[in-house]
């Protein structure tokens, strides 16, 4: 005879409802034992399950019932002991199961009138759902460190020249003087003060001519600027702080190092569902595979943020937008931004 776990359906049972379920559980604990959903992932985890009560409490011993609790006494003794020696427990009509995430205790499954099997079943289901959600929060941690480490990247050889050359105008250009300060303060705030997750095309275009205006100040002559962008795509949502970094590496690795004068275009196009932006320079440029090694994170200080502009990029949009980066050894480098003009949750 062939016993069926009470929340597996048979062969010719539809799965559907019962995965389904399963996800709902997994998302409710995305926050974790202490979440705000952690009382609706109690509840679903009694009845896909099908015990008559199901307890969950973190370390705090914050316990969370569904169902048909255990007794007082029972639970407590219960508790404690997994507590102490992070191992499963039985009691008399109740099974209690330590929950380690990434190898750490993180609390503890209670199921009163289950057997051993649906137990660590469950506890197996919460387990991964709280790693799902440690992994999850961590990629944003480690995408809110990224821009900061981005903010962080600002030049000092920059801000010390573009000062230097502001303070040279005061006597003799004073309201050349005056508009560059105001400038250098434009972009000081746009780079370095606490922003939402997107913005817009038009704010970061922003950004990059007042970023310019001041480069030309520093190099003079020996910067030639264009800058194009269509109505079309100004409104566009994009990750903030995306652009900017593809103009500096644009000036510092293809125009500064050399002696002549050099030219920056950025351009801004709507081609379909698509918005295109392209910063592109005559300067040096690369070999192809040193370029391909910077772009996945393993290359020099050839590139300032350009791989992580572009995890950002793919993270948000998926893995077929991003950063392209067209160059040659002599030939100057062009760099490609492509994401969709619309998409569901990216919002300035």
């Amino acid at each position: 005879m062939t016993t069926r776990l009470p929340w597996r359906p048979a062969a010719t049972a539809d799965p559907v409802p019962v995965l389904a379920a399963a996800q709902r559980v997994s998302d409710d604990l995305m926050d974790g034992l202490a979440g705000p959903r952690a009382r609706h992932a109690t509840h679903g985890l009694r009845r896909l399950f099908g015990v008559p009560g199901l307890g969950l409490t973190d370390l705090s011993g914050s316990l969370i019932w569904s169902g048909r609790p255990a007794s007082d006494d029972v639970v407590v003794s219960a508790l404690d002991e997994v507590l102490h020696s992070e191992t499963p427990v039985s009691e008399p009509g109740l099974l209690a199961l330590p929950l380690h995430v990434h190898d750490e205790l993180s609390g503890v499954l209670l199921v009163s009138g289950g057997t051993n099997t649906i137990a660590r079943q469950a506890a197996e289901l919460v387990v991964h759902a709280l790693e799902r959600g440690r992994l999850e929060a961590s990629a944003e941690q480690a995408a809110e460190a990224e821009l900061r480490a981005l903010r962080a990247e600002i030049s000092p050889h920059f801000v010390y020249n573009a000062l230097t050359v502001i303070s040279s105008l005061v006597r003799s250009d004073p309201d050349r003087a005056r508009d560059l300060m105001l400038d250098f303060a434009d972009y000081t705030r746009y780079s370095l003060a606490r922003h939402g997750e997107y913005t817009m095309v038009a704010e970061e275009f922003r950004a990059i001519e007042t970023y310019l205006a001041l480069q030309r100040a520093v190099l003079g002559e020996r910067l030639r600027v264009q800058v194009r962008v269509a109505p079309e795509v100004l409104a566009v949502a994009v990750p903030y702080l995306v652009l900017e970094p593809l103009v500096e590496n644009a000036i510092r690795h293809g125009i500064e190092p050399r002696a002549e004068a050099g030219f920056i275009q950025v351009q801004g196009m709507a081609e379909g569902n698509d918005c295109v932006i392209s910063v592109e320079d005559d300067g040096l440029g690369m070999d192809p595979a040193r370029a391909a090694a910077i772009l996945a994170g393993r290359g020099d200080d050839g590139g300032v943020g350009l791989a992580n502009v572009d995890r950002r990029l793919r993270s948000v949009y998926g893995p077929w937008y991003g950063l392209t980066v067209e160059t040659e050894t002599g030939a100057g480098t062009r760099v490609v931004v492509r994401v969709p003009r619309f998409q569901p949750g990216v919002l300035p």
